[in-house]
């Protein structure tokens, strides 16, 4: 059974940046593809970034390209997303997802964190 944590979710205005983090309990957090996804309200859950076991290969969906930056430290089992210029349309809760490969989908994950709210102001 893998745990993950994630953290560092909270309220900035937009244009601001914020920090995830997603921490595993796992000492096999190495073997794992990781990813985040986000759900706002009355909206489905949605496919943010993904990245390697390894971290050499990285996925982002289009609304989210050139701001955020997934990445992952396997010595510590974090995994790591970076936001930049956020938008009041990024507001949601963010999960993070771990699995045999990276994906698009949510069905293809494994473990599931319990999420952390960002709130972006106008």
């Amino acid at each position: 059974q893998v745990q993950l944590v994630e953290s560092g979710g909270g309220l900035v205005q937009a244009g601001g940046s914020l920090r995830l983090s997603c921490a595993a309990s796992t000492r096999f957090f190495s073997t794992y593809a990781m990813g985040w996804f986000r759900q706002a309200p009355g909206k489905e859950r949605e496919f943010v970034a993904a990245i390697t076991w390894s971290g050499g290969r990285t996925y982002d969906a289009d609304s989210v390209k050139g701001r955020f930056t997934i990445s992952r430290d396997n010595a510590k089992n974090t995994m790591y997303l970076q936001m930049n210029n956020l938008k009041p349309e990024d507001t949601a809760v963010y999960y993070c997802a771990a699995g045999p490969r990276p994906s698009y989908y949510g069905n293809d994950y494994d473990y599931w964190g319990q999420g952390t709210q960002v709130t972006v102001s106008s």
